[in-house]
Parts: C-alpha cells; structure tokens; sequence
C-alpha cells in the first residue's frame, strides 16, 4: 500500500509562533474538514473514551478516598485521606515535564492505551488493600499514568480536528472532563444499591464487594472501555526527526526545547501565565464558599450549594456561548477580557452582601472561567508545533496543579490572618463605614478580594505578554 501523501499548511507572515497541523495524512483532514459536525469520526471516539474514563475516575476517586478513611480508621482517617491526596499530586511536581518528554517521543495512541489498561489493571487490586501504605503506592501509579495519558489526549486533538473547530472541540473536552462529576455522584448512589443486591449471592464473596470495591471495579471497566475506544481509533501519527536513544542528557535537551518555545511565544506564555496565575485567585472560592456563604451571605450550606449551581450553569453557559460564536472571535483579545471579566466578577461577588447578587457574579466569572479555558486551550493548541504538544500540555499541567494547590492551602490561612488583622483595626464587628454605608470585613471578604485581584493581574500579565514581540523563532 502506498504511503498517504502528507502536507504542511503555510504560516502567516505576520504571526510566526501562529502554527498549523503539519505532516498530517490528508485523507484524515478531508474527512474532518468535511464531516460538518464534531460528533462525526475519529474526534467522536477520542471524546467518549475521555467521558468514559472521566465518568469512572470521578466514582472512582470517592472509592479510593473513602477506602483511605476505611483503613486509616478512627480519629487518623483524616491523615490517611490527607496522605492519599499528597501521593495523588506530588508526582505532577517532579514527573510531569518528563511525562510531556515520552508523549513527544512515543506513539500516543499506544501511550493512551498502555496507561488505560495499567490503571485498570492498579485498581482491580485495591479492593485487597489492607494498609495505607498499599493505597499510597497504588495512587503513585495511578497518577504517574494519568500524566502520561493527559498531555497524549490533548496533543492528539488537533490531529483530529480541522482548526476552525478547536473551539468546540475543547468545550467537549471541558464538559468530559467536569460535567460528568454530577452524573458519577448520582451514579455512585446506583452502585450502593447494586452492592447490597450483589451481597446476596454467596458466589461472589471472592471479590471482595463492598461499597468501595463495587466503585473500583465500575471504575476498571470504564478505563477498558475507553482503551478499546482508542485502540480502534485512527489516530495520524506526524513524521518525526529521528530524535536518538532516551538518556538523561536527550531528556533535559528535550525539557529545555519546550522551555525555550514557552519563552520565545507570546501567546502560548500568556495563556501559561494567564491561567495558571488566574487558577491561584480563583481557586481561593474552593475552600472559602462555605465561610463566605455562612459569614457574609448569611446563607449557610444551602447558600453555598447554590453558588457552586450558578457557577456551575455559568461555566456551561460560558462554554456553549463559545461554541457557537468562536469562529468570529479574536481569541487572543477574548482570552485576555475573560481573564479580567473573571477577576472583576470575583470582586464584585465578594463585595455583596445577598444570595441573589452574589449567585449572579458567581455565575458570570464561570462565564469567564469556561472562556478562559477554552480559548486558552485552543490557543495553545493553534500555536505549538505538534512535536511539542505533550511538552507544553504537560508544563500547563504542572502549574496549574501547583497555583490550585498553592491556593487551596493558603487561602484557609491568609483568610485567618487577614480576619484577626480586621478585628484589631475595625473592632469585634470587622466592618467600616463609608457615606452612612456600612459594609462588613471578615477575613474572608477580604481573601476573596485579594484572589481577585490575583486574577486581574492575570489578564494584566497575559495582555502584557502579548504586546512583547518573541524573542526568537523556532522553526
């Protein structure tokens, strides 16, 4: 069979970091280009296998946590939840750059595939772990897998997708990833129920079922699923250079590639910027909305479920709005406007003091937040070269998780500060008046200002990014 003929769009003049598929076949791109919808063809078996996966991580992930508790048992359950959420997220400190390293370098489909199965195949034996220690190294795996899986996903989606459809393509990709954590709750609940009809047959008393292990092994099947998804997928694989033996030395060259495209791009070093910086300050929300909701808001728990609602309907909003409008978008100047739209609504979101004003400019920052996502992935998308995509995803990766975990532990902390910081200045009452108008200054309130003056700078940091010319070129 003859080889399929391969071709590279031109880049424009006046954009030189601005880059288009290269060395794809063209009957791929012809078959994408006119499929006329997304919900056609190889992007269609990409996304179900990230919903199928997606789906069973989530169920999947309350097992594991809970099966922490299980075995921490008693009044150290906490520390082993605690300690297993640790063992979830340190390798993306030190691993994931050289995970972006073997994506570049390996056939991705069979990265996507071999990591699929290798999770399976972890959490069928969690289920006979007796001790932390045995969860801990499993979480390890799992982790190291899924930073492997994650960067080979997203690098493959252009290869996919004509460019005109990234946008749409990534807000699927959104809605896979978060919008099937609803439906695995409610269907966590269904499992519970299936458990208690399984434990009445004798037969299966050697997989040791319970209401954990009936999630881990739902969680099993989806990752099978979503391997066999892909390994049927036609998936184009790009000419590469002959790039030589992995050594350590091959390994940092490669590590200071990607660097150096991050540095020398504007655009991609905003997005970099802009989202990470931006996930820092809006990340504070997490672990404040009970607080805020109870404190300011007056609204208690029931409060804080309905803002978490209308952020959510804002993000989904945000992301439809975009689907349908992003062919005629500047994405560049978007980017950056929901970047301060986000930080703006923040503000003014922690400024009221109803339910019903605070709902609003919740739901409009996940208007924001679901912009800057998309777009900021699309973007990336457009302007990285395909032999460097599982590097910069996987550098994207590593920040954000940084900048989200660096908020989530310092936000309870500065929050207290900040609160007892108010009380010695504006007494017991924490509050100030201003006109014969009064407004209250918890310690919360004021967090919540700080992230979202975070998140200005963000956009600031991502405009100013944009208006330097790069430094150098990359061919």
């Amino acid at each position: 069979m003859a080889s399929p003929q391969l071709t590279r769009a031109p880049v424009e003049e006046d954009a030189p970091n601005r880059l288009r598929l290269e060395a794809v076949p063209v009957s791929v791109l012809d078959e994408v280009e006119h499929s006329g919808t997304l919900f056609r063809g190889p992007f269609l078996r990409l996304w179900l296998a990230q919903v199928t996966s997606s789906l069973g991580d989530w169920v999947g992930l309350v097992a594991i946590l809970a099966l922490a508790a299980r075995v921490g048992g008693g009044a150290s359950s906490g520390t082993a939840v605690g300690i297993v959420m640790v063992a979830r997220m340190t390798p993306g400190f030190f691993l994931a750059s050289v995970g972006g390293v073997l994506v570049d370098r390996w056939d991705r489909k069979k990265v996507m595939v071999l990591c699929n199965i290798g999770r399976a195949a972890v959490l069928a034996t969690l289920p006979w772990v007796e001790n932390l220690w045995g969860l801990v190294l499993a979480s390890l795996l799992l982790e190291v897998m899924t930073l492997l899986w994650s960067p080979a996903k997203e690098a493959s989606v252009p290869n996919l997708v004509s460019t005109d459809k990234l946008s749409a393509a990534n807000s699927l990709s959104l809605v896979a990833a978060y919008g099937t954590f609803p439906v695995a709750a409610g269907l966590s609940a269904v499992l519970f129920k299936v458990n208690e009809w399984l434990g009445h047959f004798s037969a299966l008393d050697s997989l040791q079922l319970n209401s954990e292990s009936i999630a881990l092994y739902f969680n099993v099947l989806t990752f099978l699923v979503s391997a066999a998804l892909i390994a049927t997928l036609s998936l184009p694989r790009p000419e590469r250079h002959d790039l030589g033996p992995i050594n350590l030395r091959a390994t940092f060259e490669d590590l200071a590639d990607g660097w150096r495209f991050i540095g020398s791009s504007p655009v991609v070093r905003a997005v970099m910027l802009g989202l990470a910086t931006g996930l820092f300050g809006g990340g504070m929300v997490v672990p404040l909305g009970i607080d805020f909701s109870r404190q300011v808001l007056e609204a208690g728990k029931a409060g804080f479920s309905l803002l978490l609602t209308a952020l959510g309907m804002g993000v989904a909003a945000g992301v439809l709005l975009l689907s349908a409008v992003s062919r005629k978008l500047p994405r560049e100047r978007i980017f950056v406007l929901s970047a301060f739209g986000g930080g703006a609504f923040l503000l003014l979101g922690a400024t009221a003091s109803t339910l019903s004003l605070a709902m609003i400019c919740v739901a409009l920052l996940g208007v924001c937040a679901g912009s800057v996502y998309v777009i900021g992935f699309t973007i990336l998308h457009e302007n990285v070269r395909d032999e460097l995509r599982g590097r910069i995803f996987a550098t994207l990766y590593t920040l954000i998780r940084l900048c989200l975990l660096a908020a989530l532990a310092l936000a309870p902390f500065l929050s207290e500060v900040l609160d007892r910081v108010s009380r010695s200045i504006n007494g017991p009452d924490r509050a100030v008046t201003v006109a014969e108008l009064t407004i209250g200054l918890p310690g919360v309130r004021l967090t919540l200002w700080f992230g979202a003056l975070v998140v200005l700078v963000a956009g600031c940091l991502a405009a100013w990014s944009l208006r330097r010319p790069p430094s150098t070129t990359m061919d």
